[in-house]
């Protein structure tokens, strides 16, 4: 258990907006926590995650998906972004904890997504892997083809002493 979250950042969207982005992260905790919630103002699409404007093909990922009728997994070893899960115009939330996020490593991080679809929800576990061993400055929250609804929240946390 980390002995302290501290909040860093959150932007809660007054109007639609394509991401949420947070630049000049400290480099002083352990780790980092994302918090979201919210939903896409247009269909169904993809949440995913850069790591310093890095579009490039550095990253990977699994996931497993359970939606109560069914069971996934999923794989991915050469993509530009970290991928999240699928959302859509249902109101969704997400936890993503980014490890060692100032070390001299590759990456990782685990994200939990939670979403209802009328009755018949959705959970994600997904585990990342970001091919670089840069400090993690910012972070851009996406989605894969239309932008965050109004009142959609972010928070970044960090972590000391996990």
């Amino acid at each position: 258990m980390p002995a302290t979250y501290e909040p860093i950042a959150t932007t809660t969207l007054g109007s639609a907006a394509s991401s949420i982005t947070f630049n000049s992260i400290p480099g002083t905790y352990t780790d980092l926590r994302l918090v979201f919630t919210g939903k896409s103002a247009g269909g169904s699409n993809t949440l995913r995650l850069r790591f310093n404007s890095d579009s490039g093909t550095n990253y990977s990922r699994t996931s497993l998906t359970g939606s109560g009728s069914s069971a996934t997994s999923a794989q991915n070893s050469s993509t530009d972004n970290a991928f999240i899960g699928a959302v859509n115009t249902l109101q969704m939330m997400c936890n993503v904890d980014i490890f060692s996020y100032a070390g001299s490593t590759n990456k990782t991080l685990l994200s939990e997504l939670s979403l209802d679809q009328n009755g018949s929800g959705e959970v994600r576990r997904t585990v990342c892997l970001w091919r670089s061993t840069s400090v993690i400055t910012a972070i851009e929250l996406y989605l894969s083809a239309a932008n965050f609804d109004a009142g959609a929240t972010a928070t970044l946390y960090g972590i000391k002493a996990a």
